[in-house]
């Protein structure tokens, strides 16, 4: 072999070695053995799918983050909203039994409220997070709007107003009528409408006196005094409320003169009788109008405003004029506050917001401004927030007695019926799944990251030997090389 074979095949030999040292520098550099798939040789295709599996991973630890910033953010709105409740139900509960200050509820509810419509627009980024579907919207309107409405809008006082004007009528005692022919003392139904106090019946132990009905359309009672009753003798008259509670007005006769509270009194003759009767029914009549018919009223106003939506606006009076109105109207998105300004789909609420978490699992975290426990929620301390009671009434004390016992009643809620702690225990177990994922995750990325680095990882120690020692060779090699090129026929010549 000649000595320029010999030359050519060490240079040769030399790249080979630079470019064997240039990989080792990027290995030292990167830790990794290759910079491309093909520099892996048969782990290339276990690389890919490793790879694969690790950014599904990373993709769906990206979704539980997002998705728990948005739960966190909801369940520290439905926390602080379930607290105002308890508070303003407390403050009713006392009121029932103390008598409280109706002024001081109310200002209360109004803060409440105002307080409980802030946490129902709480935002995750740029989203309302209790719109449902339609996130780009507002979940609830402001508190002036819901209250007083906007100058083309009536808002939920002005509904209360018109309901109240219907259900009491034009001469304040419910919608009923009452006339004396004789010693008959008839009551009856203005017209057939969903106003006002509905005869459901009559319980008597009048003596010398017969009692008729109610029947017929409008009902009707009479009752028809033959002689004195005794004294102690009473009658008690059943009515329906337009909020579906029923309330009773028992008068008994008495021989005193002025008569007590709910008594009439016995007169010299059947006609007297009749007339004292008919004085005191209507006396007792008006008191309970304004107290548990107003509130009653004021009550079916409300759920009428607030179980309203988009898709289905809230009932209203037929009128003006309201006092001698006959039936509802539909009122619309025109001339009426829509409270809740989300989405109205009839599907689930927790079904419009989900993450796919895993392969296999997908998690529902979506809420709604009215779904059943926040739309009570609101609508009872709306109508608190709404019912103004007048200190120098007469009825003042009786009115925010009435209107106190079915708040408390409403925001005790029936078995079954979904609470706050619902919405929030239902999050709850999303965010658990979410957790437990996130550890699984975790621990499968820690598994799959070490096989990735066996793959195409390498050891720093090693590859520093291995520079050194290529580093050796390329030396002696160079060395050898140049020595090479040096010789000539004359070296050899003695």
């Amino acid at each position: 072999m000649s000595i320029n074979s010999v030359n050519s095949a060490m240079i040769q030999s030399l790249i080979s070695m630079r470019s064997q040292f240039t990989d080792l520098q990027q290995q030292l550099s990167s830790g990794q053995k290759s910079q491309t798939y093909a520099g892996l040789g048969v782990g290339s295709g276990l690389t890919v799918s490793l790879n694969a599996q690790l950014s599904a991973i990373n993709g769906f630890n990206n979704s539980i983050d997002m998705a728990m910033t948005r739960v966190g953010l909801a369940q520290n709105a439905l926390s602080s909203v379930g607290n105002i409740g308890d508070t303003v139900k407390s403050l009713v509960l006392e009121g029932n039994t103390t008598g409280g200050n109706a002024d001081t509820a109310q200002l209360t509810a109004q803060s409440s409220l105002q307080q409980i419509l802030g946490l129902l627009n709480t935002q995750s980024g740029n989203g309302y997070i209790f719109s449902g579907n339609a996130p780009d919207q507002p979940s609830v309107a402001s508190y002036d709007v819901i209250m007083n409405g906007d100058g083309t809008r009536a808002g939920l006082t002005q509904l209360i107003s018109e309901r109240n004007q219907a259900d009491l009528g034009a001469s304040g005692l419910g919608r009923l009528t009452l006339s004396t022919a004789g010693s008959t003392v008839s009551v009856a139904e203005d017209a057939v409408s969903p106003f006002g106090f509905k005869l459901a019946g009559v319980n008597s132990s009048l003596s010398n006196a017969t009692v008729t009905g109610p029947s017929g359309s409008p009902s009707a009672l009479s009752v028809n005094f033959t002689g004195a009753p005794n004294n102690g003798d009473a009658i008690t008259l059943n009515f329906n409320l337009p909020d579906g509670t029923t309330q009773n007005l028992t008068l008994t006769a008495t021989t005193q003169s002025p008569p007590g509270a709910n008594q009439f009194t016995i007169g010299a003759t059947p006609a007297a009788t009749a007339a004292n009767f008919q004085s005191a029914l209507t006396t007792s009549l008006g008191t309970l109008a304004a107290t548990s018919l107003t509130a009653a009223s004021a009550m079916a106003a409300s759920n009428d405003f607030f179980n309203a939506d988009t898709s289905n606006p809230p009932q209203r009076v037929s009128g003006p004029p309201f006092n001698t109105a006959t039936s509802l109207t539909a009122g619309t998105a025109a001339n009426t506050v829509i409270w809740y300004t989300g989405d109205a789909g009839t599907g689930s609420a927790r079904s419009t917001a989900s993450a796919r978490i895993d392969p296999n699992l997908v998690v529902s975290y979506g809420t709604r401004a009215n779904e059943t426990a926040l739309r009570n929620l609101v609508q009872n301390v709306a109508t608190l927030a709404a019912v103004t009671v007048s200190p120098t009434s007469p009825n003042a004390s009786g009115l925010s007695t009435a209107l106190g016992q079915r708040l408390s009643t409403a925001m005790s809620g029936a078995p079954g019926v979904q609470t706050v702690s619902d919405i929030e225990t239902e999050l709850a177990g999303a965010q658990a799944s979410m957790s437990s994922s996130k550890s699984t995750h975790q621990q499968t990325s820690a598994t799959l990251t070490n096989m990735l680095q066996g793959i195409t990882g390498v050891s720093n120690e090693q590859v520093g030997a291995e520079l050194l020692s290529l580093q050796n060779q390329m030396a002696a090699t160079m060395q050898t090389t140049a020595l090479l090129y040096q010789t000539s026929l004359v070296n050899y010549i003695k």
